[in-house]
């Protein structure tokens, strides 16, 4: 019996279109991004692995759906899922075999209800995202979008009562994520006609956005990926206080997280202006590291 199945048995998933429902999330979040899923497959007790596959899945596809193609096209798409979630918290019933395995994961953790709805509300934000005047801006976004994004998952990992500081750093490590991934995807962003860095903040370093879609490195354009990755990895290492504040047996994928998130910053860090030109990734080697280290602060949590 492989890992997977034994942990939609340890789950209670036992039906054979539920578990194929299920498998069918494992695969695109296993495609999406395949570290963060090894790292909830090592790092997360079994019972609760299906349960966050079935919630990154949302998160991904609502992302796709928003995020990809013409702006028509994207707002009929997006519209079109939500009405489909909405009538399937309604009713519990649906067709899609995505949103069936949300609907049995909020079955087993009703928090993840209320999130589900804050979701469905605000994402628009990332629908009608075009740039960012300014760093109020961009804060508007984070708790439009990028937050709630999150929380799908973060509130399968929050602990019981109250989840206030739990919440307030998970704000902070969304705000070190967020900017890392707008300076990482900076050039992509720009040639699509947007970009996450704020206007302000691209005049005060003398860049524009067509130099950025241009290619063209600069003194300017090295010093303002610095400014952007070094106030991520403030907010990254300032979120190391998350574990402690996670229900004790998913800490350990907090912390991997958290690292792995650290080391694509000191990549793109390292890569400079030659982010112009492709992005950068956490190295290999490095990032087994984390996970091999995580996974055994796993196994002495249990």
């Amino acid at each position: 019996m492989s890992a997977w199945s034994r942990s939609l048995d340890t789950a209670g998933i036992r039906e054979p279109e539920l578990r194929s429902d299920y498998g069918a999330q494992r695969e695109l979040v296993a495609r999406f991004r395949r570290s963060a899923y090894l790292a909830a497959r090592t790092l997360l007790p079994r019972p609760l692995l299906p349960h966050v596959v079935a919630a990154t899945a949302v998160m991904h596809h609502g992302d796709d759906l928003l995020d990809t193609g013409p702006e028509p096209l994207r707002a009929k798409a997006w519209e079109e899922f939500r009405r489909h979630v909405r009538e399937a918290l309604a009713s519990g019933r649906s067709t899609d075999p995505m949103i069936r395995a949300l609907m049995h994961t909020i079955g087993a953790h009703p928090r993840l209800r209320d999130v589900v709805e804050a979701y469905l509300s605000t994402a628009d934000a990332e629908l009608e995202f075009t740039g960012f005047a300014d760093e109020a801006d961009y804060q508007v976004y984070l708790d439009a979008y990028s937050m709630p994004a999150f929380l799908l998952v973060g509130i399968l990992l929050a602990p019981e009562g109250d989840d206030g500081p739990y919440r307030t750093a998970c704000r902070t490590l969304i705000d070190g994520t967020q900017r890392l991934d707008f300076v990482n995807d900076l050039a992509e962003d720009a040639r699509e006609g947007r970009t996450g860095v704020p206007a302000r903040t691209l005049e005060r370093f003398s860049v524009t956005a067509r130099d950025i879609a241009a290619g063209r490195a600069s003194p300017g354009v090295g010093a303002l990926v610095r400014h952007q990755i070094e106030a991520a990895r403030a907010d990254l290492l300032t979120a190391r206080e998350l574990p402690a504040l996670t229900s004790s047996p998913y800490s350990a994928l907090i912390v991997a997280l958290i690292d792995i998130e650290l080391l694509t910053a000191d990549a793109a860090l390292a890569r400079g202006t030659g982010l112009l030109h492709g992005s950068a990734k956490p190295p290999v080697a490095g990032a087994l590291r984390v996970l091999l280290g995580a996974r055994r602060r796993a196994r002495r949590q249990r």
